[in-house]
């Protein structure tokens, strides 16, 4: 199931064409996955303590209408495919029902110095409520 965060685009992320510039995308896409890291009860610090770190190692944006300042935006988060030591993300920005960006996103567990490792035996479990299936 999708979590779900809501965003207000501010002026300062607007493009010259009154649009949300196309990097700032990125930020949300971040956002996102962060809050579903912690509604899944392992927000960054946490993993950070236990000695851990996700790593975008890849992401693919596509992008189908802009947002404009003053919006309000959805960030959807779910996980997909789980791998030995990375998973897919597959996120989207909405507003209302209307599809804005999509993002299909790797990120890669890594020990605390940056080194892949494979993934505590208490990550996957907490990702299940994220899983799409």
């Amino acid at each position: 199931m999708a979590h779900h965060t809501s965003l207000a685009v501010r002026f300062n992320e607007i493009d010259p064409y009154g649009h949300v510039n196309h990097a700032v995308y990125v930020t949300y896409f971040e956002v996102g996955r962060t809050d579903a890291l912690a509604a899944c009860g392992i927000p960054l610090e946490v993993m950070a303590e236990r000695g851990y770190q996700m790593v975008v190692t890849h992401i693919d944006v596509r992008f189908r209408r802009p947002a404009e300042a003053g919006q309000i935006i959805t960030v959807e988060t779910e996980v997909g495919e789980l791998r030995r030591a990375s998973g897919m993300w597959r996120q989207r920005i909405v507003r209302g029902d209307e599809v804005l960006v999509t993002a299909e996103v790797t990120a890669a567990v890594t020990d605390a110095g940056g080194r892949p490792t494979r993934p505590p035996p208490w990550l996957f479990p907490a990702l299940e409520p994220l899983r799409s299936h």
